[in-house]
This record gives structure tokens, sequence and C-alpha cells, in this order.
């Protein structure tokens, strides 16, 4: 039988794969839209996310939200996810096991997701999926194609809101996503270029 949003999002609810099934609040999937051409990869929910049962909803999700906007993304060609589904403690970095643990369930969602363009936000991510070691400053930026997927490391919107210099960098790695989107004929290109907001996420 072919997997459904309901079956996918009842075996998240009931995850025990780790311990960190154990000490969430909520389980935190996904938002925007459940069919998208892209999707964004973060790392871990966060306390917020971990009330509101949603990823990027706190200060980086809202920063986020600010250029996504500014470059014209519409909410019905995004969806959002992250590496774990349940908040690691202290907001640390997932471990192996865990991102382990939670794989199947993220490979479920790529599939039922059906992306072509996969933009992965952060060095957690990035090394995850990829099982890469290379630091997100030497590839952000870069594309690779793999499975059919165009494939987009950059920096996570929290590292833009510790070193806002890099706030230009996540901007052009953001308009270099609008411009595959384009290409792929997803999106139409805008007419004015986007300019970036000035102000703090």
């Amino acid at each position: 039988m072919p997997d459904s949003w309901e079956n996918f999002l009842s075996d998240c609810e009931r995850c025990r794969a780790c311990p960190l099934g154990a000490t969430r609040g909520k389980v935190v999937v996904y938002r925007g839209s459940p069919k998208a051409p892209l999707m964004f990869i973060g790392e871990g929910p966060g306390a917020e996310e971990d009330a509101r049962g949603k990823p990027f909803v706190g200060q980086a999700g809202r920063l986020l939200d600010l250029l996504l906007e500014a470059q014209g993304f519409p909410e019905s060609v995004y969806h959002i996810g992250n590496v774990v589904k349940c908040r690691p403690p202290e907001n640390r970095v997932p471990t192996e096991a865990e991102a382990a643990a939670c794989k199947p369930l993220l490979a479920r969602q790529i599939l039922l997701v059906r992306p072509r363009v996969v933009v992965m936000l952060g060095a957690t991510a990035y090394r995850y999926i990829t099982q890469s070691k290379d630091p997100i400053s030497r590839v952000r930026g870069q594309w690779t194609e793999k499975n059919g997927f165009h494939m987009l490391p950059t920096f996570h919107p929290a590292y833009i809101l510790r070193n806002d210099r890099e706030r230009v960098v996540l901007w052009q790695d953001l308009a270099l996503v609008r411009r595959k989107l384009e290409e792929l004929g997803y999106l139409d290109p805008l007419p004015n270029q986007a300019a970036m907001p000035s102000g703090r996420g």
C-alpha cells in the first residue's frame, strides 16, 4: 500500500526509536506545503518548535521567513523539516545515533514531499544527509545533483543571527535556489531583483 501523510504522521507521533521520543514535548514534522518542489532540512527542533509542534517557528525561523518572503517564495512551493523530529535536550546537536534512528522517517518524508530541490540548512543537516565532513563554509552555495535531486548546502539561520555579517551569504544562496526553481519551471522570474531586508531577524 502506498504511504500516506496520515500513516506517516501517525508513525512520527508513535516513534520511540531513540531516547528523544521520551523527552520531547511535541513531535515536530513539517510546515509549508505537504507536496512541494523545494524542501529545506534543518537540524532539529528547539524549545519553541517543541512547544508548538512545527519547525522553524522561533527566531531563526522568523529570519528564514523574512528572507523567503523578500525573495518571493510562496509557501506553496516549499516544505520545511529537520534531520530529527524531536528536540534534543538543551538544543544540543543530534547525535549520530539519533539522526540514524530518525533517518527512515526523513526518507519517507522526502518520498511524500517529492521535492526537486533540497536545501540543507547548516553543517549538521549537510553532514548527516551527505555523510561528508567538509566544513559548511567551504561547500555552501555549491550545487550537487544526486538521485534526481538538486542539492544545496547553506548556513543555518541561527548561525546568521549570531553572525549578521553573513546574512548576505544566506541571501545569495536563497537567490540561487530561486533561480533553480525558475529554471525548473516552478516559479516565474521576479520582475525586479529582490532587495535583501535590512532589519534584524
